[in-house]
């Protein structure tokens, strides 16, 4: 069955109203405004490995830049996948400008293994009753997310559906890409 009417690569804020577009089984992992890697464990019950990627200094592709309003011009792009049993269920992709991981936001420097919702999440970081802005997209093979998976998975298909946050760390924002795999779905069900 082809909906004509699913979202088109583009990215949509999650109160938009766009998130019942999404299908069904992958709204709850869309709109949930808590830890992903909480969420997971949760429902696995086990801690998930942290796979990193690729950890170092980037320029900002074109949407990201959009996404900071063209200020950021530096940054640390983090890529994880998070992984139960050795089988990826997300890729992460992380965008951390350069002033958002200085002076007391050091640590999100030095994550290593730990994700980066152990910094974003900590219980002795205060959290604000703003919501930070969250929205999602269905990527498909146009989409420059999408050729990142598939640079790890051959096998992808597509579309897979994602949800970006832009997170503050102490007031400084950071930039959060979550690719949900086909995977997650399986190892999350009851």
């Amino acid at each position: 069955m082809i909906h004509r009417n699913r979202l088109r690569s583009a990215w949509n804020r999650v109160g938009s109203g766009e998130i019942h577009r999404a299908p069904r089984k992958w709204q709850p992992w869309l709109s949930d405004t808590g830890s992903l890697t909480q969420k997971i464990e949760k429902a696995i019950g086990q801690k998930l490995e942290v796979q990193v990627l690729r950890d170092c200094p980037q320029s900002l592709n074109s949407d990201e830049s959009r996404y900071f309003h063209f200020k950021v011009r530096r940054c640390r792009v983090r890529e994880v996948l998070l992984c139960s049993n050795g089988i990826p269920l997300v890729m992460a992709h992380s965008v951390i400008p350069t002033l958002s991981s200085s002076g007391s936001n050091h640590a999100v420097l030095r994550l290593g293994a730990k994700p980066l919702g152990a910094v974003l999440f900590a219980k002795t970081r205060k959290h604000s009753q703003a919501k930070p802005p969250r929205d999602i997209a269905r990527l498909d093979k146009g989409s420059e997310l999408w050729k990142k998976c598939f640079k790890h998975f051959s096998g992808l298909s597509s579309p897979l559906w994602a949800r970006r946050t832009l997170y503050r760390l102490k007031g400084h924002p950071l930039l959060v890409n979550e690719i949900f795999l086909p995977a997650l779905l399986d190892a999350t069900k009851n």
